[in-house]
């Protein structure tokens, strides 16, 4: 058909947007695509040739799920997603900062819960300084593709979003503490996006392992999405809350994005956009919360980069005394 008023003027305005956003979005794909240290399957490889990853279809399609459309921006379907492998990602049995595994099995004591917030490197910073951790490790979760590779997942057709693996004790921290550092550590209203990084690989979620974790996950967000309605702030959540068995299987990615923002050389990316809201005290004493208000108030995630901060985690007692 012929190009009506509307068209034009649709495409005026979103070549301004393109315009706009798309230095940020090419310094964003960048880092993301080229890391100081070139992981083992690129090596042989330039820099150039790792930086040309990111290349003007791949800005090009970043901007388009900002903007709300493009394939990135939509969830590729299960029969047409890609089929992956059977064979599972190798990786490095030993947390760089905690020391202890990062492959079940784990102690029988402890708990299990998969949390995304865009992308992964922050999200998993942020959940290893928290008191009780005993390991966290980054991978895909939510998809279709079996043992995929970060490419696959960039490609935006495995429908797998980043994701954090966190293993703790709950005789430390409870399980309504990690929440509260899921909810405030990014914005969860912004969809396929977090950010500057854009994609269905980047969507806000919750991937639980137990019933009562679905459950108080779910309350959660009601709590938090009111509190953002209370602090001005008019979106819906858009986080998915998944229970055991709903679609909730986890694959390590590659061994060089395992912790690597304590890593030598690592770039110091970050793409999450914290509101700055908390989740209410009130709720936090119902369900047995650990870590006071002091200490999300010293500790906790603020509007803004989110990984300017020591690798090291928080001390129990530090914790304890905030």
């Amino acid at each position: 058909r012929g190009h009506t008023p509307y068209d034009m003027i649709s495409a005026a305005a979103t070549q301004r947007a393109v315009s706009a956003v798309a230095p940020r979005v090419r310094r964003a794909v960048q880092h993301r695509a080229a890391p100081t240290h070139i992981p083992a399957p690129h090596r042989g490889l330039s820099r150039s040739s790792v930086v040309a990853k990111a290349s003007e279809d791949d800005i090009m399609e970043q901007l388009m799920a900002m903007l709300g459309g493009g394939k990135k921006g939509a969830m590729v379907a299960e029969d047409k997603a890609l089929p992956g492998r059977q064979q599972a990602m190798k990786v490095t049995n030993k947390h760089y900062v905690l020391g202890n595994p990062i492959q079940e099995p784990f102690p029988d004591n402890l708990e299990t819960c998969v949390f995304a917030t865009g992308c992964f490197w922050g999200t998993e910073k942020m959940f290893w300084r928290v008191p009780g951790v005993y390991s966290t490790s980054v991978g895909y979760c939510a998809g279709y593709t079996q043992n995929p590779t970060y490419e696959e997942v960039c490609s935006g057709q495995t429908g797998h979003t980043e994701a954090v693996q966190v293993a703790w004790d709950p005789t430390v921290v409870s399980f309504a503490d990690l929440l509260s550092m899921h909810w405030t550590c990014h914005d969860p209203t912004q969809g396929m996006r977090q950010g500057n990084d854009a994609g269905t690989q980047y969507r806000s979620g919750i991937y639980c392992s137990t019933k009562a974790q679905h459950e108080l996950a779910k309350k959660s967000a009601d709590v938090y999405g009111a509190a953002l309605k209370a602090a001005g702030r008019d979106r819906d959540i858009t986080s998915e809350i998944n229970g055991p068995g709903d679609n909730c299987v986890y694959y390590f990615a590659e061994d060089y994005h395992q912790q690597y923002l304590a890593k030598p050389g690592a770039r110091p990316y970050c793409s999450a956009q914290p509101t700055g809201v908390p989740v209410p005290e009130e709720f936090l004493k119902e369900n047995d919360a650990k870590l006071s208000a002091g200490y999300w108030k010293k500790y906790g995630p603020r509007p803004g980069c989110t990984i300017q901060v020591s690798n090291e985690p928080v001390p129990v007692e530090e914790a304890l005394n905030a």
